[in-house]
Parts: structure tokens; sequence; C-alpha cells
């Protein structure tokens, strides 16, 4: 079993809940968003990112509005709309649910040890 596949699949997994996270703290260029994740140790690819955001705008949880830009064609940021906070508060409760189980087995693990 390849390690690298189970790593990426863990990290699709919360892709969505990050970037959301990320949106919710204020407008949002797509390179800050990818900046942002990098910082985090989360690395994706404007690849991947574009698309979800696409994906997340299409079922009107982000909207977005262009703003000019000195230096080359105009930005889109992205913001959540009110659908996508109600979205973005039932993915934290699912978050910390998991992240809680996941925590509370893996220390009966190290215990049991």
């Amino acid at each position: 079993m390849n390690i690298d596949n189970t790593q990426s699949q863990m990290r699709k997994g919360v892709l969505e809940f990050c970037i959301l996270s990320i949106i919710k703290q204020g407008e949002a260029y797509p390179s800050d968003i990818i900046e942002k994740m990098k910082e985090a140790k989360l690395d994706i690819l404007e690849g991947t990112l574009y698309p979800l955001l696409t994906r997340l705008k299409n079922a009107e949880l982000l909207t977005y509005r262009w703003v000019e830009s000195s230096s080359g064609p105009p930005r889109k940021y992205f913001s959540m709309t009110e659908k996508g906070e109600a979205f973005y508060l039932d993915l934290e409760a699912t978050w910390n649910e998991l992240a809680n189980a996941v925590h509370q087995l893996t220390q009966q693990n190290n215990t049991i040890q």
C-alpha cells in the first residue's frame, strides 16, 4: 500500500473545509488562498483550487467580485454567501466531531501499547 496515496486522500477530504476557512476570514484572491495553504503545509495547485472554487460558487456557497489590478488583468476575489456560512458551520461541526473521535481513538492506541 502506498502511503503517499493515503496521505493525499486524507488531505483531499479536508480541502473544502480549509479553503472555506480561509475565505470566511475575509475576501480572498486565489493566489492568497494558495499561499495560506502552503504556510499551513497543505500544498494545493491552481489546477485543483480553481475547479473547487467554481464548484463552491455554482453551489451558491461563494460569490466573487472583480477588482481592477494595476499590474495586469482584473482579479477575482471570493467571499462567502449566507448559504456558504451556514454550510461552513455544518462542516466545522463535522470536523470537530471527526477530530475528537480520531484523537480519542489514537490516544487509546497509545495507551494500549
